[in-house]
């Protein structure tokens, strides 16, 4: 169905998914319930990971919580915080919640109509154990802006620990709820919605029910509503602020770095973060720590861009890529007749970097007489060229980066001790993209964009398969070999299509983690990350097959490959197969023939191994 579609009709054939029994006292709801679309494509996005101890839903990681700490935590807020404190703490954690899964709605069902699309709010209610959701009037038009919600929901789990903790009381407690909805209309919608809740469990009544439309069309009373929404907009005790205007937007700035600045949201990579921006304003010396491309000089550089030197030169140089002959040479520079061939005097990367910084990468290849002038340089300021005797002054913050021990190099007499100290004033380690698989979204989305600008190509994004190789896979060459399996999808991936998985991975890399998933029945499965990188022969040779039998059906004159009645039985088997999830004798079912005949096809063409 195409995007921005009506939705069909509902009808007594096609039932909703989630739709609890008809309530007693709900009998005047003014029509039947509007239908949702199943959500086996949700299902399928949510992974368990027993490797590093994560859930993933999409890209977004998850956390399974005991519904009884949960009231707890609202009690003890309630209690020290006082009501409103609470319920603005919950409030903006649903809404923050609610404009995650809004975007995720966008982009699992973007071909879909605007309601089935917007169903995926509702759905992600039950998937996420939050309680059933049902949705009693439902339009929303987003070129016009217009919105109308209305929703029943059962079992919520709000109120189930509101209720444990105290008595039934004059006030709606779903506040958690009223966030998210609010919180993933606003997103989808593009402007201000606000959802209230005008029936409740904890005030007594069998069901609750949430009512939602713009903000501007409840009133000037909707400001008693949004200041929850607001940070700043209640203190301890519940006395409140001035509030901001009710029609104001309030939806979270997405960060939209510059190509060459670091990209990240996990908790290990803002520690770094944090340190280079304490580091920045100072003189010191940094030494940088992290496996091969891990992105230590896109540190260097942020802070060199952070620090008070941003105006001066930024000078690069990797020590391993110059020969042992040149390194002094390259980096003190050289006088004109010092060996063979100085025809002139040249400056070295320290005087280049004069008034600013200097990148020494791969800093533990040094020589042994490179590193005893490097050391006099970081003591005194003052470098020597080669072939001179005259000292001179240079002010130069140095930066290194190294990703062997430098320790274990001193132990072993390749490294001078001294330097190691002289270099070792301020440690950063940068974490291995595999111990910070937050980030991977994000920097999937960012070299996406990237490169697309660079080879003029209009990739929409990725599937769900490539997405899941990315978070499975090991990452030994971190974000250099991501941004390099990025580029290469962008350029194998059909124009203005999703990248897949195929597109990414085509070197032979190997998946080590395991991971589970919810099948249609939602039960947990475990899934072979390997089963990610798919035979593109195989699905391309379907989908000849198909085009052949499409045109003989349809009497088509148009070209087409020829294709021979062996197969397209072939096709079928497999795709019998496929449907019955490897069960041959319900596969034989769907074919309408015997188990034994459909175990000798799929034997005679080696779709079967004679010992299966």
């Amino acid at each position: 169905m195409k995007a921005g579609a009506r939705a069909p009709r509902a009808t007594a054939e096609r039932r909703p998914l989630l739709s609890p029994a008809p309530l007693e006292d709900d009998k005047d709801d003014g029509g039947d319930r509007v239908p949702f679309p199943e959500l086996a494509d949700l299902m399928g996005r949510l992974h368990f990971s027993t490797t590093d101890g994560r859930i993933w839903l999409d890209d977004q990681r998850m956390l399974l919580v005991h519904a009884s700490a949960l009231g707890m935590l609202r009690k003890e807020m309630i209690e020290n915080l006082g009501m409103d404190v609470a319920r603005g703490f919950m409030t903006r954690m649903g809404y923050h919640a609610g404009i995650s899964d809004a975007r995720l709605a966008r982009k699992i069902r973007s071909r879909y109509s605007i309601q089935d699309m917007f169903a995926v709010g509702p759905q992600m209610h039950c998937l996420e154990g939050i309680g059933m959701s049902q949705a009693v009037r439902m339009e929303c038009d987003v070129d016009k802006g217009t919105h109308y919600g209305e929703f029943l929901w059962t079992s919520p789990v709000e109120d189930e620990e509101h209720i444990r903790h105290f008595s039934i009381g004059t006030e709606p407690a779903c506040w958690m709820q009223i966030g998210y909805a609010s919180g993933y209309s606003t997103e989808f919608m593009g402007r201000q919605i606000l959802y209230r809740e005008v029936e409740c469990q904890s005030m007594g009544h069998q069901i609750c029910r949430i009512v939602g439309k713009p903000v501007e069309e409840w009133g000037p009373d909707a400001a008693q509503d949004l200041r929850f929404l607001l940070a700043d907009a209640l203190r301890p005790g519940g006395q409140p602020l001035a509030p901001r205007p009710s029609c104001e937007l309030i939806l979270p700035r997405g960060e939209n770095p510059q190509p060459d600045m670091p990209v990240g949201i996990s908790s290990s990579f803002k520690a770094v973060m944090h340190l280079v921006r304490k580091v920045a304003p100072t003189r010191a010396t940094v030494l940088f720590l992290g496996e091969s491309g891990v992105g230590k000089e896109v540190f260097s550089r942020t802070l060199h861009r952070l620090g008070s030197r941003a105006d001066k030169p930024f000078v690069a140089v990797n020590c391993a890529a110059i020969p042992e002959q040149l390194i002094e040479s390259e980096l003190f520079g050289v006088e004109r007749g010092a060996f063979t061939g100085a025809l002139q005097s040249r400056l070295g990367r320290f005087e280049r970097a004069n008034g600013g910084t200097l990148f020494l990468d791969e800093i533990g290849t040094l020589t042994a007489s490179a590193q005893g002038k490097l050391l006099r340089a970081l003591q005194e300021g003052e470098i020597e060229r080669l072939g001179d005797s005259q000292t001179r002054k240079v002010d130069v913050r140095v930066i290194a980066a190294t990703n062997v021990d430098l320790r274990d190099e001193v132990k072993a007499g390749r490294f001078r001790e001294d330097l190691f100290f002289r270099l070792n004033v301020f440690p950063v380690r940068i974490i291995p993209l595999r111990e910070r698989r937050e980030d991977i979204p994000l920097l999937m989305n960012h070299f996406l964009n990237k490169f697309n600008a660079r080879h003029e190509r209009r990739q929409t994004g990725f599937t769900q398969r490539a997405v899941d190789a990315m978070l499975s896979y090991d990452w030994p060459g971190n974000i250099r070999e991501m941004e390099n399996v990025i580029e290469r999808g962008v350029i194998l991936a059909p124009e203005d299509g999703a990248i897949d998985s195929p597109h990414l991975f085509t070197s032979g890399e190997r998946f080590t983690e395991q991971r589970f998933a919810i099948n249609r029945d939602g039960k947990l499965i475990a899934v072979d990350p390997s089963t990610f990188i798919a035979d593109l022969t195989q699905e391309r040779e379907v989908e000849r097959v198909s085009r052949g039998v499409n045109s003989l059906l349809l009497d088509e004159d148009a070209e087409c490959d020829q294709v021979s009645l062996d197969e397209i039985e072939t096709l079928l088997l497999k795709r019998a197969i496929e449907r019955a999830q490897g069960n041959v004798a319900a596969a034989a079912r769907l074919l309408g023939i015997t188990r034994p005949q459909m175990l000798y096809r799929l034997k005679s063409r080696g779709i079967m191994n004679e010992g299966e």
